[in-house]
């Protein structure tokens, strides 16, 4: 088995709990990547976010087909 090509750290935290709006510092990487709510998920949640952010499923969709 090969060694590992790369290791990658991840700091969420949960900032709006009521909004689901959460931030993710990932790697050396200095500004967050935000999370949240938007469309049918945030109507399956019953929230309506201040500002909407991709949901983590959307951000698994974008690297999937990346």
């Amino acid at each position: 088995m090969s060694d590992p090509i790369a290791l990658t750290s991840i700091t969420i935290f949960q900032d709006d709990t009521k909004n689901k709006v959460r931030r993710a510092y990932i790697g050396e990487f200095p500004d967050p990547v935000f999370y949240g709510v938007h469309g049918g998920v945030k109507q399956f949640y019953g929230v309506e976010p201040e500002v909407e952010y991709p949901s983590t499923l959307d951000h698994i969709v974008a690297a999937a087909g990346g």
